[in-house]
């Protein structure tokens, strides 16, 4: 399983990344964290007790990497928890560069299979909680 490690202001976040349950997903998030696309980013959209939301180039929500990919939806591991990261779409097979990390279950399960999960938080998921909008993503590595 890769792993990777988001870097906040406010700290760093290890993240677990589901290679065998989203492999195309995680390809692409890999290729964009080992490219820098991510570094300097803002989180565009925060709303307390449902997501954060990331990978914006343009810092709206509209913008992506130039491609789209498709959605993974029918693994094991694809149901929206706390620290669970998922790629944003406009549509099924639309996602690119956006992802959301989850507040918790409660508020997100019903974007399950809707939604691709590819990864989670697994050391200091509390960072979440005191993130703004406008705040940024120092960088994204791969371990």
């Amino acid at each position: 399983m890769k792993q990777a490690v988001i870097e906040l202001t406010s700290g760093s976040m290890d993240v677990e990344l589901y290679d065998e349950d989203a492999p195309g997903t995680v390809a692409n998030f890999v290729k964009l964290a080992e490219s820098g696309f991510y570094n300097g980013l803002t989180w565009h959209r925060v709303i307390p007790g449902f997501v954060i939301q990331g990978g914006c180039p343009e810092g709206t929500g509209r913008g992506g990497p130039g491609w789209t990919i498709k959605c993974e939806l029918d693994g094991e591991k694809q149901y929206h928890d706390r620290g669970v990261l998922s790629m944003a779409h406009a549509g099924r097979d639309t996602g690119g560069s956006q992802f959301f990390v989850c507040h918790n279950r409660q508020n997100t399960q019903h974007l399950d299979r809707r939604h691709t999960v590819f990864g989670k938080v697994v050391t200091n998921v509390d960072l979440i909680d005191d993130i703004q909008e406008g705040d940024a993503i120092v960088s994204i590595t791969i371990k």
